[in-house]
């Protein structure tokens, strides 16, 4: 006992007193690729947190505890942590992301630089716009944006396609290639490509996670615009409203018929605990409804999780709840994310629920009056702007009728 309470403290300490300031970490692939992203280390009231940068983004991480001679930082958000040991100013261990199957493992590195990617010689090129950007796995005319920002050798942006965008990502321009990264805790992603001119990226990978890679091309368009007709959702004919009874996080039903929702503009919420788009819907969400509750606006969370484990899906979305503070209804719906009869098993007046996070909105009435698939988030600039500026007119405009 004596043993194992002295390896807590010296891992604890470890984590506190590990040298501070600026690190860049990789996660690394079979493939020899590695993903990499930078934090910051430090010390507030005695105890270690980490600030992850992803451009203009900062996640604070203050859930670091101590596990025998290693320690463990817990992501606020998601199934995602790192188990790591420090020596000789170096952190070595792995990354763990639970998954619909199995539990992901990637191992990890990190030195106390911040040094996102290597540069060298001057920069030729700049790539900053809008381009028009292609998947090898997109469906036929299927059209995906990305905007990017250069200054010198730095290359910020993200990538918009028909589901919502890859958040902020961040990297770099050196000789005719550009590298991009992001990781959140869900999201470890790895963009590379030739710059062939100003107006043309091709030989484009794309990684994400341990396995997952897809090749990219790019044109220069100011006109690009994201297809949305693939993941498109609707009511099917004849169908007004929905009829729906899910258990809320404290296992109490819940049901679109309580009393509750009478009367009143609702949004059902389509998400998931393990989706960085979602945390990024839920964080604009939770403040809409917080400012807006007392005018006749609801809010319904149905969520789609990798398990029907009802425990393990609960904590995960109470992660979502605490972070964001959640005050309207989320609602486990026992149906996995991954089931191909989702739809039919939870809202089965709709055609199907393509990708997450989507939304329904009805009005006071209850009647289906706008649908909508993916979420334009705050790396996107003023596509947020935009979506935010749609979503209050609609649901002024549905709050205004008799």
């Amino acid at each position: 006992m004596k043993l194992l309470t002295v390896l807590f403290f010296t891992a604890l300490s470890i984590a506190t007193q590990a040298q501070q300031g600026w690190w860049t970490a990789k996660l690394h692939r079979s493939d020899g690729n590695a993903i990499a992203f930078t934090f910051e280390w430090k010390t507030e009231k005695g105890k270690p947190v980490w600030y992850i940068h992803n451009a203009a983004e900062k996640i604070k991480v203050d859930n670091i505890t101590a596990s025998g001679d290693s320690f463990i930082v817990q992501m606020p958000v998601f199934e995602s942590q790192f188990r790591l040991q420090y020596s000789n100013k170096k952190l070595t261990g792995v990354w763990l992301k639970g998954g619909a199957v199995k539990t992901q493992v990637m191992p990890f590195t990190a030195d106390a630089v911040n040094k996102r990617f290597a540069t060298s010689t001057a920069v030729n090129k700049n790539i900053a716009g809008r381009w028009s950007v292609i998947f090898a796995n997109n469906q036929p005319n299927e059209l995906s944006v990305a905007e990017l920002k250069q200054t010198g050798h730095t290359l910020t942006g993200t990538i918009l396609n028909p589901t919502g965008d890859y958040r902020y990502l961040e990297g770099v321009v050196t000789k005719d290639s550009l590298f991009l990264s992001c990781f959140d805790g869900g999201h470890a992603m790895l963009f590379t490509a030739k710059i062939e001119s100003g107006t043309k990226i091709s030989g484009g990978n794309f990684y994400s996670g341990a396995l997952y890679k897809e090749a990219w091309s790019g044109i220069k368009d100011a006109k690009a615009k994201v297809t949305e007709e693939t993941v498109a959702m609707y009511a099917k004919p004849g169908e007004e409203k929905l009829h729906f009874t899910f258990k809320d996080l404290q296992g109490k039903p819940v049901s679109i018929d309580d009393d509750k929702f009478k009367n009143k503009v609702i949004v059902i919420q389509l998400m998931g605990s393990w989706c960085p788009n979602c945390m990024d819907e839920t964080a604009f969400l939770s403040d809409y409804y917080n400012k807006n509750k007392q005018r006749g606006f609801e809010i319904i969370a149905l969520a789609y999780e990798y398990s029907t484990d009802w425990e393990r899906s609960v904590k995960s979305l109470q992660k979502f709840q605490h972070r964001f503070n959640v005050q309207y209804s989320i609602l486990n719906t026992g149906v996995t994310v991954s089931d191909t009869l989702r739809t039919e098993k939870t809202l089965p007046e709709l055609t199907p629920i393509k990708f997450f996070p989507s939304s329904v909105v009805l009005d006071k009435k209850g009647k289906i009056r706008k649908l909508d698939t993916g979420f334009n988030g705050p790396a996107t600039g003023e596509h947020y702007v935009l979506y935010k500026k749609e979503f209050e007119e609609t649901i002024n405009k549905l709050l205004s009728e008799n």
